[in-house]
């Protein structure tokens, strides 16, 4: 017989360990995610078409329904498509940019960073939904908080260790230049996603200079919640009271 209890404590100890000793913890559980979740979709695409179009129609970040559905800001940052090479290309970036940004600056501010950067892209949907009026396209993935940390290394490599980024700047050139060959990649989120990457990044290594001596949790929180605030507050703009696409969706 399996001793699960045993199991998890054994894991749950182990998972301590390198919590403590700086191991990439949140990239690998990041990692572990998406994948599970990638899992799930392919099984249901397969066995339950409906609960699989279910999933993803609440899961996914649409603009038209960025208040109806808040928790898809979060959630689409989890999904992939169910075909292998979006999930695989994507923990692939992340398993090799992940651990570097990670252990620069430690498990819960590489994880602010993520999600803020995620939050971005879905800022960069919002505001192309804006200028084109499409307030139902949609997007999922992790691309969007991966081209913010492509940003933050560009960012990190040049200011604290003179490393030489232009690999990586031709790397992000050729992903950026994806969509003009491959149909359906929501470039928006991706550039929301290195914009808002490159400015908080930039923020937390030059910014305001009394804050420059502070300890980067610090750092994180004092730029963090006031721009999470302000993302959050562009992003739901069209939505004010009487607003136009209150209205346009009302007919």
């Amino acid at each position: 017989m399996i001793n699960f209890r045993g199991y998890l404590n054994d894991w749950w100890h182990a998972l301590r360990h390198h919590w403590r000793v700086g191991d990439s913890v949140v990239t690998w559980v990041i990692v572990a995610l998406c994948t599970v979740i990638w899992l799930v979709e392919v099984i249901l695409r397969n066995l339950s078409p409906l609960a699989f179009s279910w999933l993803i129609t609440n899961g996914a970040f649409m603009p038209a329904l960025a208040v109806a559905k808040p928790w898809t800001w979060l959630t689409s940052m989890f999904l992939h498509a169910p075909n292998f090479t979006h999930v695989l290309f994507n923990m692939l970036t992340l398993i090799v940019i992940g651990p570097f940004m990670e252990g620069l600056m430690g498990h819960w501010c590489f994880l602010a960073l993520y999600l803020m950067c995620g939050l971005g892209g879905a800022d960069g949907l919002m505001v192309y939904s804006a200028l084109t009026n499409d307030w139902f396209i949609s997007a999922y993935g992790a691309s969007d908080a991966l081209f913010g940390l492509f940003a933050a290394v560009l960012i990190v490599g040049r200011h604290t260790t003179g490393m030489d980024v232009r690999g990586m700047a031709v790397c992000i050139a050729i992903n950026f230049a994806m969509p003009l060959v491959i149909p359906n990649i929501a470039w928006q989120s991706h550039v929301g996603g290195f914009v808002v990457g490159l400015v908080y990044t930039w923020l937390l290594l030059d910014g305001v200079p009394a804050l420059r001596r502070r300890s980067l949790p610090v750092r994180i929180a004092v730029y963090g919640v006031p721009m999470a605030l302000l993302l959050v507050g562009l992003a739901l703009m069209p939505f004010a009271s009487g607003g136009g696409l209150i209205a346009g969706l009302g007919h």
